[in-house]
């Protein structure tokens, strides 16, 4: 299985002693697995000044994690755009693929632990608000043909059901431990199931698009969103009637509760038991 680590270069609520912005490198490991317990997952973390921020002194912390984490990472995930070239630039250099994305579930509960937690208790820490990361939101794209399903429909799993997927055949997708997002077993978590002649080469497809969510946006109300990377969008599925639209938004309302949880599911048939992908998903604030 692959290895995959979130990791995060930013500035903290901390001053030093000429009164600069204390920077740190976060880096954990993502679960990609329903099973996976959180508190056994790979963490580093390495505080910089503010006249480290750069490529070098970055790579030199992804190197010093590497050689204390039980596997390399094939791959990195962040969320701050801004810091998009000083990561890549760093990743490349060690050879691994870097990459926008959401799905930073982790180290997003993790930040949120340390400004809580950690930070208040050290020296120079500066009380005050932490916005959450803004991004634009981009118009939705006309979907690859390659990604087009024949037919669709929502549906509802309990959360119970999911927490046995290992046990399911899937030959595509990614998982997160619902310890996570703190459901209960009874959780009704909504989803999207896309059915078509050709799922596995669909499905094969889609994970190349580091999923991040299926969403029905009211400034789009005629179609069903697709989220990729941190936010490339595309049109999933038309909403053709009144029936579909209001299925869409008991779709929302359901991720709502079930604190932004939900899956996007391929089969070849609704009659089989396989799937060809099984992506649970999380719609999160991002620190």
């Amino acid at each position: 299985m692959l290895t995959v680590w979130e990791l995060d270069f930013y500035s903290r609520p901390i001053l030093d002693e000429n009164k600069k912005k204390i920077w740190e490198v976060l880096v954990c490991e993502s679960p990609l697995t329903v099973d996976r317990q959180p508190e056994s997952l790979f963490r580093y973390a390495e505080f910089c000044s503010s006249a480290e921020v750069n490529s070098v002194r970055l790579k030199g912390v992804i190197e010093a994690a590497i050689a204390q984490a039980p596997n390399p990472p094939d791959k990195i995930r962040f969320f701050r755009q801004a810091m998009n070239n000083m990561i890549v630039k760093a990743c490349t250099e060690l050879g691994i693929p870097a990459q926008l994305s959401q799905r930073t579930f982790v180290l997003n509960q993790w930040l949120q632990q340390r400004l809580q937690d950690v930070y208040p208790a050290l020296p120079g820490f500066q009380p005050g608000t932490n916005p959450s990361v803004s991004f634009a939101k981009t118009p939705p794209q006309p979907l690859p043909d390659a990604l087009l399903g024949e037919k669709w429909q929502f549906v509802t799993l309990p959360a119970s059901a999911i927490a046995e997927m290992n046990e399911w055949t899937i030959d595509f997708g990614e998982a997160f431990p619902l310890a996570l997002a703190g459901l209960a077993p009874e959780a009704q978590i909504p989803g999207l199931l896309i059915f078509s002649a050709r799922a596995t080469p669909l499905a094969a497809w889609m994970s190349g698009l580091e999923v991040a969510g299926v969403k029905f946006d009211g400034d789009y109300p005629n179609r069903l969103l697709l989220e990729t990377g941190l936010n490339d969008r595309w049109n999933l599925a038309s909403l053709a009637n009144s029936q579909v639209k209001t299925e869409a938004q008991n779709f929302e309302a359901a991720k709502q509760q079930c604190r932004g949880v939900h899956f996007l599911a391929i089969q070849a048939d609704p009659n089989i038991e396989a799937f060809a992908g099984f992506w649970l998903l999380q719609t999160v604030n991002l620190a």
